[in-house]
């Protein structure tokens, strides 16, 4: 698949904002001081949102959007954006409430966070519920999200906790090195189901003659590059692929590592972390798409418009 910066920023922006407001609202950071809380709400907002306004880039009529929400019944990507509302809408009023009152009730924290999985997860199915990709169509693609958006809220807590000279607990710092090792774990299985696992689909059963016998193409649908090639086909070379997930695990998971382990309460070391795995997850996510190959390229020789090697 054709990788769309503004999907790609989308992805991973909002999952670490997500990540971060689910740490927040368990009340992991004092915001007893107005700069705090300020600078907290600013973040939160400030991720969450820009992620959300530019995954409406990658649509023809931006201003259209809001349309979106009324299919919530059977579109995960309608579900994702009623969710990301009902979430952005239970933090302002959690921030607030936190202002004038002081920090609300635990069972507040927690039902926001339920709300940030689910949102989390029915971002992750809009590519997870596609039979059409066989890569995404795999039960660790959500965990993948999950995981990710955990790791990316850890590591920018620590900075957060840092920035406001709190103290930084050693458990926080067990959890998040706990979720860098999970998350890229699982995402090295996921990239060994792409790399074993075989499409039930073939020219055959894009065609409907597979009863006859063999089917082979005589000629290309068309003389020249169309959208569906562009958007569908898209072509990493294998090497290419391979020397960028090393690069996305240097970056989103070993650096992050080594500024946890020896960065102690340093802001500057812990905001380096939180860069570097920005940069990795970036990396990752574009992967994610380029990587992807959607069925309908078996009318357009899959032999072609495979991964090379």
């Amino acid at each position: 698949m054709h990788p769309a910066w503004s999907i790609i920023f989308f992805t991973s922006i909002s999952g670490l904002g997500l990540g971060l407001a689910g740490l927040i609202v368990l009340g992991l950071l004092d915001l007893s001081l107005f700069s705090h809380l300020l600078i907290a709400s600013f973040a939160v907002f400030g991720l969450i949102g820009a992620g959300l306004l530019s995954s409406t880039l990658h649509l023809g009529h931006p201003e259209r959007a809001w349309r979106a929400l009324s299919q919530w019944r059977s579109s995960w990507l309608s579900r994702e954006g009623v969710l990301a509302v009902l979430v952005l809408a239970s933090l302002a009023c959690w921030f607030l409430f936190t202002l004038f009152f002081g920090p609300p009730p635990l069972w507040c924290g927690i039902l926001i966070l339920l709300m940030i999985v689910a949102t989390v997860y029915a971002t992750s199915m809009i590519y997870g519920s596609l039979k059409t990709v066989a890569c995404w169509h795999h039960p660790l693609t959500p965990v993948c999200y999950l995981m990710f958006s955990a790791c990316g809220g850890s590591v920018a807590s620590l900075t957060m906790l840092a920035l406001f000279g709190q103290p930084t607990p050693q458990m926080l710092k067990e959890i998040t090195l706990t979720f860098l090792v999970g998350a890229w774990t699982l995402k090295y299985a996921w990239w060994w189901a792409l790399d074993n696992r075989g499409s039930a689909s073939n020219i055959e059963t894009a065609t409907g003659l597979g009863t006859i016998g063999k089917v082979r193409s005589l000629m290309p649908p068309h003389t020249s590059e169309n959208y569906l090639q562009k958007e569908m086909g898209f072509v990493v070379a294998r090497r290419h692929a391979i020397k960028l997930r090393y690069i996305s695990i240097f970056f989103g998971a070993l650096l992050p590592i080594v500024c946890v382990i020896f960065g102690g309460s340093s802001a500057g070391i812990l905001s380096m972390a939180t860069i570097f795995y920005i940069i990795g997850i970036f990396v990752e996510r574009w992967l994610f798409f380029a990587e992807a190959k959607h069925v309908v390229t078996l009318y357009y020789g899959d032999e072609q418009l495979s991964i090379s090697s």
